[in-house]
């Protein structure tokens, strides 16, 4: 198994993305945290996969004590943090920039960017003295490309790149790699969420337009982003960091 007895911290945990990486890191033979806002999902997966291997804590990523909490609860727990995915994120709303008020921006940045950069400043530290670790942050397709309508979205997936690049050079020195993955359109509630946004504004049929334009023309699967979630926390990306890893069907080609 690649992450045989490695800690894994996953926040997000119970989205789509989360839960299929919970449970291919559990395959992979790590322990793995389980963080979400709340816990009605989280704790159910932990019963399921075993409180051996699993645990959970409720965490708004945006609040600093709370980021805190979650990563010494993780250490208290299974001793270290090996591999911490920043996975958490928000789609806000669909609007146009003229159309939709700044508390939409200020709510996505909160989470989508703000939640990251806490999660790089106290799991950092512990990777660190820990003698090193991968650090995986969730960006998006929309963090390469614009878009009409979802700027406050592409904005904060732009930015976690700006940052993955930064904590990449700051800790190549203690051993810490940090990437990010950038899916596609994949089959989750929030690509649901989005759709049913850009229908409300009139847009047509989302899905039909985004399978159009991708080369492998469909939606991606959970599972498929969690592959690449894998390889980045293991050894197999032992030379690997400061890099954009694109799992959007050709999308951005």
């Amino acid at each position: 198994m690649k992450l045989d007895q490695k800690v894994v911290l996953i926040t997000g945990a119970g989205g789509g993305i989360g839960q299929a990486a919970v449970r291919k890191f559990v395959s992979e033979g790590a322990k793995v945290m389980l963080a979400d806002i709340n816990t009605d999902i989280t704790q159910p997966l932990v019963n399921e996969l075993g409180a051996y291997r699993c645990a959970c804590v409720a965490v708004d990523v945006a609040e600093a004590d709370q980021v805190e909490n979650m990563v010494r609860t993780t250490v208290d727990t299974f001793g270290s943090i090996d591999v911490f995915v920043a996975n958490a994120g928000t789609e806000g709303k669909i609007g146009s920039i003229m159309d939709t008020d700044v508390s939409n921006l200020d709510k996505v940045l909160a989470v989508n960017v703000r939640g990251v950069w806490l999660g790089l400043h106290y799991v950092m530290p512990v990777m660190r003295d820990g003698g090193g670790g991968s650090i995986i942050i969730t960006s998006s397709g929309a963090g390469v490309q614009g878009s009409p309508n979802t700027a406050a979205y592409n904005t904060s997936k732009h930015a976690v790149i700006g940052l993955m690049r930064c904590a990449a050079l700051e800790s190549a020195q203690f051993g810490i790699r940090v990437n990010t993955v950038n899916p596609g359109a994949v089959e989750t509630r929030m690509m649901e969420s989005i759709e049913d946004g850009f229908a409300e504004a009139g847009a047509g049929d989302f899905r039909a337009m985004v399978e159009a334009v991708t080369p492998l023309g469909r939606y991606g699967q959970p599972e498929e982003i969690a592959n690449m979630m894998v390889f980045l926390g293991s050894d197999d990306s032992s030379y690997c960091t400061g890099s954009v890893y694109m799992v959007d069907g050709g999308n951005a080609t």
